[in-house]
């Protein structure tokens, strides 16, 4: 079953996600490498929430950014970060254990306003639009970790810090 895959590699890259989330330091949610930057904190709370769009595109057919259903997560300690990220992702679990191939394999669009951005398979959506986000934004997390002379952890195994 598509749902049981899903599920060992959500939970399998959560264990990283929340090794990075560890490390946000308490001081630093307002610094930011450049002005076009996100703040750390709004990039960790982001991370923290994503697994929600994963429950979104299991649950919804089209997610809509212009209805205004996405509501921005603000963490403002590294306990918050974690707590937000471990419901979303215990939500998710259980969302994907209900979940047959058939809806799996059903469309989902992402769209804001009249413009589709994208109208792909479920399973499709889950891997592009929320597994692989999550992975490249706690890449982000990382090198703003490395910036802060923060140690940061492996993901895929040891990293420089950890040799």
């Amino acid at each position: 079953m598509l749902n049981q895959a899903f599920i060992a590699e959500l939970k399998h890259e959560a264990a990283s996600t929340k090794r990075i989330l560890e490390r946000v330091p308490e001081g630093k949610f307002d610094w930011k490498p450049h002005e076009k930057s996100m703040t750390l904190g709004r990039l960790a709370s982001h991370v923290a929430e994503l697994p929600g769009f994963l429950n979104s595109i299991l649950t919804m057919d089209e997610f809509d950014f212009a209805k205004g259903d996405y509501k921005a997560s603000h963490a403002n300690t590294p306990e918050e970060l974690m707590n937000v990220f471990q419901q979303k992702l215990d939500e998710v679990v259980q969302t994907l254990q209900n979940t047959s191939d058939e809806k799996m394999q059903a469309n989902f669009t992402l769209q804001s306003g009249g413009h589709v951005i994208a109208t792909v398979p479920r399973m499709v959506a889950i891997r592009s639009m929320a597994l692989n986000h999550i992975i490249h934004h706690r890449g982000q997390i990382a090198v703003y970790l490395r910036l802060l002379d923060i140690p940061v952890p492996g993901m895929y195994g040891p990293s420089a810090d950890e040799m």
